[in-house]
């Protein structure tokens, strides 16, 4: 299991929200931690830690009057670490080589593939093509629904028709080096991680015998809940963790996660 750094940015600003919050409509959501300091500073600081393999996070749609300060600040952290940081948000074959020359190693795609609802085998093609399997990672983030978890767009306000099993994630893999899966009905509430999702997770990891890298995110709040991800996901599942650090004025400290994260135990 290992720790993946993320930087969320909102309105221009390094942010914690919490995800079922977020909305379009007036580029509104609910906030556990706004930071003074950039994206860039952020970048400086985990690669300074030797942490590569995370995640920058564009929240405001391309339609939104702050997404142009949004995507500098995404940009300049990209540049800051070349090669450290995924990025992801409103990201398509149109504007994804811009992502990726800037610095990112790969790009994060929900929407564009699985838009108006339904997975969309075309687009994803399209990505693929675009930036090659090697630098795209889907994002599969997901609500629970009475039969199960489905994945979610548009910032995490609409659901898709597709639930989310081994058998997609299998299918899925062929054209994706990686998965980041957001359990958004946690997200941003440290209120504990979704571990039947997490036992979804891992599952299908076993099945495809390591095959694609997963990252979790939701709800982790304390060090037992990154403990019960470890155990669920059979330390074998990378998690990321946001408003719960203390860089986000949480409670876990950032050393310990780092140093439990690195212990195989």
């Amino acid at each position: 299991m290992k720790f993946r750094p993320c930087i969320d940015i909102h309105n221009g600003k390094v942010k914690q929200i919490v995800g079922g919050s977020l909305r379009d409509r007036g580029d509104q959501a609910v906030e556990n931690f706004v930071s003074e300091r950039s994206a860039a500073d952020f970048a400086h600081f985990y690669h300074k830690d030797g942490l590569s393999g995370g995640h920058i996070i564009l929240l405001n749609p391309a339609s939104s009057p702050y997404f142009r300060a949004t995507q500098a600040q995404a940009l300049e952290a990209l540049g800051a670490e070349k090669g450290d940081f995924s990025v992801g948000g409103g990201v398509n074959p149109g504007c994804a080589q811009l992502y990726l020359d800037a610095g990112a190693s790969h790009v994060i795609v929900t929407s564009y593939v699985f838009s108006d609802g339904q997975f969309n085998t075309e687009h994803l093609k399209e990505m693929v093509s675009a930036v090659g399997r090697e630098h795209l990672i889907l994002d599969l983030s997901c609500r629970r629904r009475e039969d199960g978890f489905y994945i979610v767009t548009d910032r995490w306000q609409k659901f898709t028709d597709v639930k989310l099993n081994a058998d997609v994630l299998a299918e899925l893999s062929e054209s994706c080096d990686e998965f980041l899966v957001h359990g958004v009905d946690a997200e941003g509430r440290q209120q504990g991680p979704l571990l039947e999702l997490v036992d979804l997770l891992a599952d299908a990891e076993r099945k495809a015998n390591g095959l694609f890298p997963i990252t979790y995110a939701g709800g982790i709040g304390s060090f037992e809940d990154l403990e019960a991800v470890r155990q669920h996901g059979r330390n074998r599942i990378d998690v990321t963790i946001g408003s719960a650090l203390n860089l986000f004025g949480g409670k876990m400290d950032y050393r310990k996660v780092i140093a439990e994260c690195m212990d195989e135990a």
